[in-house]
């Protein structure tokens, strides 16, 4: 199995007990197809080239950084120019100390000398430094950038050059500049962004801009050329440098009232059965057995005393487990094609169920059949209350890509025995098939308790044990611009944002193999 470079490999005991669910499976890659896909590359080997030295005069701490993984030279003026200079000067001393061409001939070899002898010390003790003010945000977000050149050295420089490879263009503030950031994010998914400096010894520079990205997605900044050389631009000197570094664009997250979901009623009484989740750990009371009751819900004590059949009612409480799980196939036969924006809603509706769930301080899980580029394992976050699951949560829907691992009523089935019994399984899906419809009854009547969010055109069937509703593509919400800041801030509320999760990887015990897992945040 291939695994994305973005994350660093490593073995681990799994993880026991309580805490923060770790990402479990695959987890979280480059932003996708249907979301704006930079795409991954596997870091270089060994650099083949030693990292330039600083110039005594300078300071170590102003080395690039990045591994040096390319050099180019270019010269204009070759070793040839070497023998035209001292045949010039020569000539010129022979034909009767001619000063013109004993001129010519001192000025080339000067002017080569010269030249190779910069051109060599150019790139020595110059840093290109990236510093952003954050870099995980949600769709339509901007990313202050901050770019720190410094070169430290004694030697000026009349010419400095970077290329740096970056997700969209700076933003400018102009219309104009947004739409052009929305096509490179949606075709070349990648714009070269070009700065030029004049530098004095020892001198320091910095500049500030924005980024905006439309799109969920991770997104990569780098590799990084530098380019620069002697004053006349005779002798030129490159140097590719693996400075790469990430941007996480969360999902559009709405409130659960603008996607029709009973948000007030979500946890009425049982037996209205609007509510979207209960828990079954604690019982609110007990009333008259309905036909569509579990027979596991029984309260056969009641039902003893009272002489007729009577089922529990549950209470919605901060115990409980909610996992997700999210259909990324848009197509029954899934080589038919894909349907990105319908794909984009699924994903944007599981990120809000997510929110919610962890506004009430459940245990929240995500399962998704999607999996990442450069790998076919289904991503998986276990179920924890951690402050931080929220952002594993929204990380792994990042990286969701559109091609799925398998059908999904089979991922619930192999992953229902490892799961808390009590969880309630929430299934979002862009459509509805028969086969799925088969697995999502027999999970019911192995006593799970499971509710389906469908986003297909027509309403879902009436499912025996399980909850339905019904998120048609053409709800109002889903008609408007969908990166709506303001549908991301009221669907927030209070959450508060902790510090970016670094992945790692961990073996897992059920198929052994190598799986991300978030890494719980210090302390």
């Amino acid at each position: 199995m291939k695994i994305q470079p973005d994350i660093q490999l490593m073995q681990r005991e799994p993880r026991s007990g309580g805490g923060g669910g770790g990402l479990v499976g695959v987890g979280v890659g480059p932003g996708m197809a249907a979301a704006a896909a930079p795409e991954l590359f596997t870091p270089p080997a060994q650099s083949p080239y030693p990292a330039p030295e600083p110039d005594p005069a300078g300071s170590a701490d102003f080395i690039a950084p990045g591994n040096l993984v390319e050099q180019k030279i270019e010269d204009y003026l070759n070793e040839a120019w070497i023998l035209v200079g001292l045949a010039f000067a020569l000539g010129g001393y022979l034909w009767n100390k001619h000063p013109a061409f004993i001129a010519l001939g001192i000025g080339l070899l000067l002017t080569v000398s010269l030249g190779r002898w910069w051109r060599n010390h150019a790139l020595r003790g110059v840093s290109y430094r990236r510093a952003f003010d954050r870099t995980h945000v949600f769709p339509g977000e901007p990313i202050t950038m901050t770019l720190t050149t410094q070169n430290a050295k004694q030697l000026p420089l009349t010419w400095l050059q970077f290329y740096d490879r970056t997700p969209v263009p700076p933003d400018s503030g102009t219309h104009i500049n947004r739409i052009m950031a929305k096509i490179y994010s949606e075709t070349a998914r990648h714009y070269i962004l070009r700065t030029a400096y004049t530098m004095q010894s020892n001198e320091q520079i910095s500049r500030e801009m924005a980024f905006i990205m439309h799109k969920r997605g991770f997104y990569r900044l780098g590799p990084v050329r530098y380019r620069s050389g002697d004053l006349f631009t005779l002798y030129m000197i490159e140097h590719l440098h693996d400075y790469r570094e990430r941007l996480i664009v969360y999902p559009q997250l709405w409130p659960l009232e603008e996607l029709e979901l009973p948000a007030k009623e979500l946890f009425g009484e049982l037996k209205t059965r609007r509510s979207l989740f209960t828990d079954p750990i604690k019982t609110q009371g007990i009333r008259d057995y309905q036909p569509q009751d579990r027979f596991r819900d029984v309260h056969w004590k009641a039902s003893a005393r009272r002489g007729s059949l009577q089922s529990k009612v549950y209470d919605p409480s901060t115990g409980m487990t909610v996992v997700l799980f999210l259909n990324v196939a848009t197509f029954a036969q899934y080589w038919l094609g894909i349907q990105p924006e319908l794909l984009e809603k699924a994903v944007s509706v599981t990120a809000s169920l997510a929110n919610y769930c962890a506004q009430q301080e459940w245990s929240l899980g995500l399962y998704a059949n999607g999996s990442v580029p450069n790998s076919d394992q289904p991503i998986r976050v276990r179920p924890g209350r951690s402050p931080a699951q929220l952002l594993h949560v929204l990380e792994a829907l990042a990286a969701v890509i559109e091609i799925p691992t398998g059908a999904i009523e089979k991922l619930m089935q192999r992953e229902s025995p490892r799961l808390p019994w009590a969880a309630t399984f929430v299934l979002v899906t862009p459509l509805i098939t028969e086969e799925m419809v088969l697995g999502l009854m027999n999970l019911a009547r192995a006593g799970r308790r499971l509710t389906m969010i469908s986003l297909a055109e027509d309403p879902p069937p009436d499912i025996p044990g399980v909850l339905t509703y019904h998120i048609p593509p053409s709800l109002p919400a889903f008609q408007s611009e969908i990166y709506s800041r303001t549908a991301t801030e009221a669907a927030l509320h209070t959450i508060i944002t902790t510090e970016p999760v670094n992945l790692i990887l961990e073996r897992t015990d059920d198929d052994n193999r190598f799986a991300p897992h978030p890494e719980r945040p210090p302390g």
